[in-house]
């Protein structure tokens, strides 16, 4: 599977509300009532990488249990991608507020 597609495809209610929000700095759209992990990998091939290996990630328990779902806001702030809703403007980042200063030359 190539890198730009979803690894996620929505098939049924795809009659709610639209949400939108960003992802990395891009506009993207959820439906209502998504999570942020529905919400990121029907936009992505990968909800993160891994702080570690940098193996990308998808989630694991898609429950709240295995804390592999953990993804940032622009702000920095930490959420848990299975177990939060998406919210209408919130700024995702599939990589660490910090990671993305440092790749960019800025302070870590």
């Amino acid at each position: 599977m190539s890198s730009s597609q979803p690894l996620l495809r929505r098939v049924a209610e795809k009659s709610r509300a639209p949400v939108h929000f960003t992802i990395d700095g891009q506009p993207a759209t959820a439906l209502q009532g998504d999570t942020v992990l529905t919400a990121i990998l029907t936009q992505h091939a990968q909800l993160r990488r891994n702080e570690f290996s940098h193996e990308p990630r998808a989630g694991f328990c898609l429950m709240g249990a295995c804390q592999d779902c953990w993804v940032q806001t622009d702000s920095g702030e930490r959420l848990r991608a299975c177990s939060t809703f998406i919210t209408p403007g919130v700024a995702l980042r599939t990589e660490p507020v910090d990671a993305v200063a440092f790749a960019g030359g800025g302070p870590a």
